[in-house]
């Protein structure tokens, strides 16, 4: 059964900047949906005129963090059942079923797991272990929270797995994820909460280590060969270059 089809009416919604490299593959692997919503913060390449192609409903929104830009994306959702995928991750047609069967019963809230697929690979590492978070829900009994940081789901009633994955591609290349990193490592120490300069000193030396240990065997980035190592390594450094950016900040303020 294809959700969108048979059953309850389902709505997909999308935040995006600058994704026309992957958007298309996103939007293609949701066009069952009977409504799929694409927030765009301000693309400056063919993001937005590959979404209107898709048949996306586009809304512009100036960015103002990762849980704003879900809530108000949620909020232009017609339908009770929603999904949320980035627009870099892709659903599998065994998930899109999962789905269409979930959305025939009663209000819930779903577990997905993301597994990240690297550049080049056309699937997930043996064995991957990356997030498992709610994706898929009923939104009486769900809802993103406004964080600036942590786009979460708040989950009031029942909550399930589902077994299939979604795909996740967040890398075009090694270059681009350390360009992200940066980024983002940026980003987040701007966002986080103040800390005391003493306790980001004593943290900053293991930081790395222990994220590395995180990222290579408990996500199980060691069965990814040298591109596991290399991920590992880098999210790695972009945990601890986030820490001394808090320091810098510190400093500056």
């Amino acid at each position: 059964m294809v959700p969108g089809r048979m059953g309850e009416s389902i709505s997909v919604f999308i935040i995006a900047r600058n994704e026309a490299a992957r958007i298309g593959r996103t939007l293609s692997a949701v066009a069952w949906a009977d409504q799929i919503v694409v927030v765009d913060s301000g693309s400056s390449d063919d993001t937005v005129a590959i979404a209107e192609a898709a048949g996306a409903e586009v809304h512009h929104r100036d960015w103002d963090g990762y849980g704003a830009q879900k809530v108000f994306a949620e909020g232009l959702c017609r339908n009770d059942w929603v999904l949320n995928v980035d627009a870099d991750e892709v659903v599998s047609e065994a998930l899109a079923a999962e789905i269409a069967q979930a959305a025939s019963g009663a209000s819930a809230a779903y577990r997905i797991r993301i597994l990240n697929v690297y550049p080049g690979d056309a699937a997930p590492r043996p064995f991957a272990n990356d997030y498992n978070v709610v994706r898929f829900y009923h939104r009486s009994v769900a809802g993103y929270r406004d964080h600036p940081l942590f786009d979460r789901v708040e989950v009031s009633g029942s909550e399930r797995q589902l077994r299939a994955p979604i795909h996740h591609h967040p890398l075009l290349s090694l270059a681009h994820f350390v360009d992200k990193e940066n980024r983002y490592s940026s980003y987040a120490a701007d966002a986080a909460k103040p800390r005391g300069r003493a306790a980001l000193l004593l943290r900053l030396p293991f930081e790395m280590p222990v994220a590395f240990l995180k990222f290579y065997l408990l996500r199980r980035h060691v069965t990814g060969g040298w591109k596991g190592f290399m991920f590992a390594l880098t999210a790695a450094f972009a945990r601890t270059l986030r820490l001394a950016k808090m320091l810098e900040r510190g400093e500056e303020m």
